[in-house]
């Protein structure tokens, strides 16, 4: 009687995919983030009854794309029927990206196609108040990072004004000083800079003055001729 119980079990429980991902190669060496996750998943399988049909690995990938091994096998077993759910730790090793969680929610997700669940979240498409906070805590995350870049480039941007080197190339008409931290201007590109305003100013084209520039030998910083798109940004930034 309890043997045929458990097939009866076995046969209802909702078939699961299980997807973890680490996106740092530290994290793949010493494999205690994927262990953790592997953990969760079991436990929450168990407790949920859910029957774990394949557990799939994407390590060393970030989440800044839907294009990954790892993923891509496990939505082709939600596709071909072999599987009705897909259960993840937490939302953000599925993806980051709002617009992106909004394609697998279409393609994937929506009502009537595969579940997604979601251990630390507590979520669970299968139901519309699940939906619900799916896209709730999505927004919420997307916002959040895009306001952490908002302050970043402000801070970046002031840092810039008071001449700080904020890292990367120095802006052109500037070179990094010999402290290494600090912007100087460069006698040869404001002089470069000083013609092209001028162009400008007597009515040429960006497309002119770059043939200006080439007729005369000034050169950028690769040696060859200035391109449109940098003469182009030499006038915005002026």
């Amino acid at each position: 009687m309890k043997r045929n119980a458990s097939k009866a079990a076995a046969a209802t429980a909702t078939r699961t995919v299980c997807y973890c991902r680490v996106s740092t190669t530290k994290q793949v060496e010493e494999g205690v983030s994927l262990e953790a996750q592997r953990a969760k998943l079991e436990a929450y399988a168990s407790l949920y009854d859910l029957q774990i049909v394949e557990c799939i690995v994407d390590a060393g990938v970030s989440a800044k794309t839907l294009d990954r091994p790892g993923l891509a096998r496990a939505l082709d077993l939600l596709r071909t029927g072999k599987a009705d759910a897909l259960l993840v730790v937490k939302l953000d090793r599925l993806t980051r990206s709002v617009r992106d969680l909004g394609e697998l929610i279409e393609t994937h997700f929506a009502p009537g196609k595969s579940a997604l669940l979601s251990v630390s979240e507590n979520i669970d498409t299968r139901s519309a108040g699940g939906r619900l906070v799916l896209n709730v805590l999505a927004s919420v995350s997307q916002w959040e990072r895009e306001a952490i870049g908002e302050r970043t480039s402000a801070a970046m941007q002031h840092m810039r004004s008071e001449g700080q080197f904020t890292g990367g190339r120095a802006p052109y008409g500037h070179r990094v000083s010999e402290d290494g931290s600090t912007l100087e201007a460069d006698e040869a590109e404001q002089a470069v800079i000083t013609t092209v305003r001028e162009a400008k100013e007597r009515g040429l084209s960006i497309r002119d003055i770059v043939r200006e520039l080439a007729a005369v030998g000034i050169v950028g910083r690769t040696g060859k001729p200035l391109a449109i798109t940098q003469v182009g940004n030499i006038l915005r930034a002026s």
